[in-house]
């Protein structure tokens, strides 16, 4: 769901700037507590197919692409602040060197992939963690929920946005009608993908997912 330049007036970009600038300076902040040995290259293998599966993207308004977004995935894998960070370096990285999303979007398309996505898949995965915990199945029915949420909470925020300021010339209806449906059925491609990731992370090394931290049987997940 990226936006180009252009797709909000400038008061806007200007403001979601700010609150993406704010979100991921606290990221930052609280990162250092989950960043060790084990979990400083997860998230950069993370960020990497963030970036390879976020690289497939169609057309769904002028100036708005739909993809995969990867904040559910990333936030079970690394926690809520890592994975925020893991998406939001994909974004600008996407940015500056692919042209993909508009350098005053930034701001935007960081609010709504990597805080808005990344929280909402996290607290999904937290509320729903006994299910994930009780073995296999649960565990990838708790990352294809956390991800359909999070695809879903993700396109409200670009609605909100456009809503406030829109200079797209397209009706907020259409955008809305648009967005929420056509992410409805992005959330399920990504939310298979993000339980078949997870689900083999977990088998391997269940002490990498960090959702599975301090969890009292966490080798449940093999079977």
């Amino acid at each position: 769901m990226h936006m180009s330049d252009g797709l909000l007036n400038a008061p806007t970009s200007v403001v979601f700037l700010a609150i993406a600038a704010a979100g991921v300076g606290f990221a930052l902040i609280k990162a250092r507590a989950d960043l060790d040995d084990r979990t400083a290259p997860m998230a950069g293998l993370v960020a990497t197919f963030i970036f390879a599966v976020q690289m497939i993207n169609f057309p769904i308004l002028p100036g708005a692409s739909g993809h995969l977004l990867g904040g559910a995935l990333a936030a079970i894998l690394v926690g809520p602040y890592v994975g925020a960070l893991c998406v939001t370096i994909v974004l600008v990285v996407q940015a500056l060197l692919f042209a993909d999303g508009g350098l005053t979007a930034l701001g935007a398309n960081v609010t709504n992939m990597a805080l808005i996505g990344t929280a909402t898949g996290f607290l999904v995965a937290v509320a729903l963690r006994r299910l994930a915990e009780r073995g296999r199945g649960g565990l990838a029915a708790v990352a294809f929920v956390s991800a359909f949420v999070n695809t879903l909470f993700a396109a409200t925020g670009f609605v909100v946005e456009y809503a406030v300021g829109g200079a797209g010339g397209v009706e907020i209806g259409k955008v809305a009608l648009l967005m929420w449906g056509l992410h409805a059925l992005i959330g399920i491609g990504e939310g298979l993908i993000t339980a078949v990731t997870v689900t083999s992370v977990a088998a391997i090394r269940p002490d990498l997912v960090h959702l599975l931290r301090g969890s009292a049987k966490p080798l449940e997940v093999r079977s």
